[in-house]
Formats: structure tokens, C-alpha cells, sequence
């Protein structure tokens, strides 16, 4: 498969599938929970929004990282949850509720912070004279066009056929999964040699990225007082972001394939973190958080 294949047709025609899929899942109701939930949903979007783009941009002054890989990782930083947190949050027993309207809410909201994160990092950690750029409306639309769209596509179908929504859900789920997977892949073998010479530069940064945010969600959860479930969704969505939508931005929207590596790599670890939470709290019998 060739790479311009890849970056400009299958990636961005990959994430409108997933995104679909999560709109099967979403009413109208997902995003009310924001008064059901108050707490949980604006510390949720807290930690997204705002205290995940710090950390990212900490890791990466602090690591040194190469301007292309620190960009790479603040536009890692600047995407939601995805359909993925979903999952982990359904199979660890947290809340599915919860975690279900923060991805929809932030996948809203982040349609307009994505390019300004994005073109801070491009700024903050490029040359001036670099001709690397993200205009911000045209980038607003794109994200639109593979975001928004269709999850509101999705949810029109579940408000008009339910029954088919509902048994469309499980597989959907399925599929993005291995979509997910499988643009991981695509994008490990396409850089491989960017891979190569960059892993001991990032792969360190990823994993203090993904377990740092983990942390951060997790004591915003007992500064809080959050019931278990609550506390699984919080943490969740914290750590787990939309790896997919990050490669996309790299490489379909900036066109720079490198900077989806950070993406990539980080995307390892919060499987493995993801599964372990699953492993730990998905056998539980009784809720109680450590």
C-alpha cells in the first residue's frame, strides 16, 4: 500500500467509520447527562481539555524532544477519548454513561481545540521560517468532516431505527477495534525507520504521558469523592485518547507522517494499560476503590 494511499483515502475514510460507529451509539440524552453529572463530566473534560495538553507540552520540554516528535505529541494531547475508552470502560465495569458523553462532548469540543493546540505546538517548537502551517477554518472543516459528520450521521439513525442501531452497536464496536489496529500497524510499517531511529527518544515520553494522565485521573477522582464507576470513567478517559483521529491530523491534514509516531507508539501503551485495567476491574464482585 503506498503511503499517499494510505494518508489521504484510508486513514481519514477509516476514522468517518469509527466515528460512525460511535454515533450508532449516541442519543440526544448522552449529552444531558453534562446536568445528570455535572461533576463528572466537567472534571472529565478538565483533565482532556486542559490538563493533558500541559502534560504533553511539560514532557516535552522536559525530554527535549525533536520539534517534529514534540509536535507530534502535542497534537497526541489535543484529541479526545475515542469508542476505544468506550470499550475499556463497558468491559472494567465503570460507568459506560459517563464515559460514552465525555468522548461525544469532547469530540465536539476538541474540533475547535485540536488546530489551536496543534498550531501552538507548530510555533512553540518549529522555526518561524518553517513552512509547515494548520489553517485553522479549513482544519476546523476536515475535522468536521471525519468527526462530527458522522456521529451525527450515526445518531440520526439510531433516533430513526433504534433496533438496528442496537444490533449494530456491538459489531461496530468490533470493527473499529480492528480498524484501530490495523491503521496502527499500517503506520508502524509505513515509518518503520523513522520508528527505528526514534524509539528510545519517545517511547519513554509516551509512557510517562499515558501513565501520568492515568495518575491525574485518578486522583481527580478521590479529590472528588467519585463512586468507583464514576472513578473508572474519569481515569479512563484520561489516559486513553483517540489515536486514530492524532494520525490522522499528522499525516492526512499536516501531511507529516513522522509526527503520527508519537501517536503510534502511545497508542501501545494504553492498550497495555487499557487491558490491565480491564483484567484488574473487570473480575471485580464488589465496587471499592483503592
Amino acid at each position: 500500500m503506498e503511503a499517499n494511499f494510505l494518508t489521504t483515502v484510508l486513514l481519514p475514510g477509516s476514522l468517518f467509520i469509527i466515528m460512525l460507529g460511535m454515533g450508532l451509539s449516541l442519543s440526544i440524552d448522552d449529552f444531558k447527562r453534562v446536568v445528570q453529572y455535572p461533576k463528572g463530566v466537567m472534571v472529565g473534560l478538565f483533565n482532556q481539555m486542559i490538563l493533558l495538553p500541559i502534560i504533553g507540552l511539560l514532557l516535552a520540554i522536559t525530554f527535549k524532544l525533536s520539534p517534529t516528535m514534540a509536535v507530534g505529541l502535542m497534537i497526541l494531547s489535543a484529541c479526545p477519548g475515542g469508542t476505544t475508552s468506550n470499550l475499556i470502560t463497558h468491559v472494567a465495569k465503570g460507568d459506560t454513561a459517563l464515559s460514552i458523553s465525555l468522548t461525544a462532548i469532547a469530540s465536539f469540543i476538541t474540533v475547535f481545540t485540536i488546530p489551536l493546540i496543534t498550531n501552538f505546538g507548530l510555533n512553540f517548537f518549529l522555526e518561524e521560517s518553517s513552512r509547515i502551517s494548520l489553517p485553522f477554518l479549513k482544519t476546523i472543516a476536515q475535522i468536521v468532516g471525519i468527526t462530527v459528520l458522522p456521529v451525527s450521521i450515526g445518531m440520526i439513525i439510531r433516533k430513526r431505527n433504534k433496533n438496528f442501531a442496537d444490533r449494530m452497536e456491538r459489531p461496530a464496536r468490533i470493527a473499529s477495534t480492528i480498524i484501530f489496529v490495523t491503521i496502527l500497524m499500517l503506520i508502524v510499517v509505513s515509518n518503520w525507520t523513522m520508528l527505528i531511529t526514534t524509539i528510545q527518544q519517545i517511547g519513554l515520553v509516551c509512557f510517562v504521558l499515558n501513565a501520568a494522565t492515568m495518575l491525574t485521573g485518578y486522583l481527580a477522582a478521590r479529590l472528588f469523592n467519585f463512586e468507583l464507576k464514576q472513578a473508572l470513567s474519569v481515569i479512563i478517559e484520561s489516559g486513553i485518547q483517540n489515536g486514530t483521529l492524532a494520525i490522522v491530523v499528522a499525516s492526512s491534514i499536516l501531511l507529516q507522517p513522522e509526527m503520527a509516531i508519537p501517536a503510534a507508539i502511545y497508542s501501545v501503551f494504553m492498550f497495555l494499560s487499557g487491558g490491565l485495567i480491564m483484567f484488574v476491574f473487570g473480575r471485580r464482585k464488589a465496587p471499592a476503590l483503592a
